[in-house]
């Protein structure tokens, strides 16, 4: 359980975790390999959303997802990219979260994650949480916590 003081000023910086939907580039779980290959590689992310037509968090999708699809046994071979789907090959089961955050669950998730998925009620996506994110508010909140609350050192003679 997180101590009060600490979920507190979490709570307060919010509004500082999520990366909208926005900017957060993505692919479409119809578009042809060959165009996420194009757009993972501009982008320079390791994993990107896939959404479906209405804008619904469908899977995750990472450059090793699609070289993967390119090897085979005389080495690789490009023309497979057009002949398969984001759907083909994305990572189906992945965690999302959804307002309002739950800190625990978001630092559970964060330890093998970069990023956590965020969606609304309807599965629509809204953005991201980034571990950096999340380090930057525990920096503040590593620097401010004895600014806002009385925190005294432990008595180690009482232990």
């Amino acid at each position: 359980m997180i101590a009060k003081p600490v979920e507190h000023m979490l709570n307060e910086r919010q509004d500082h975790f999520l990366i909208p939907a926005e900017i957060v580039a993505n692919v479409q779980e119809t578009n042809h390999l060959d165009h996420a290959f194009l757009v993972l590689t501009k982008v320079r992310y390791s994993k990107i959303p896939v959404l479906d037509n209405e804008q619904h968090f469908k899977g995750l999708l990472s450059l090793s997802m699609i070289t993967e699809t390119m090897l085979g046994m005389n080495g690789i071979d490009a023309t497979k990219l057009s002949r398969k789907t984001v759907g083909d090959v994305m990572e189906k089961d992945t965690p999302t979260i959804t307002l309002p955050y739950d800190f625990e669950e978001i630092l559970h998730l964060l330890v093998n994650q970069p990023f956590l998925v965020v969606v609304n009620q309807d599965g629509i996506f809204t953005g991201i949480v980034t571990r950096r994110e999340v380090m930057k508010s525990f920096n503040y909140v590593a620097h401010d916590l004895d600014k806002d609350y009385n925190v005294s050192e432990k008595d180690e003679s009482t232990t």
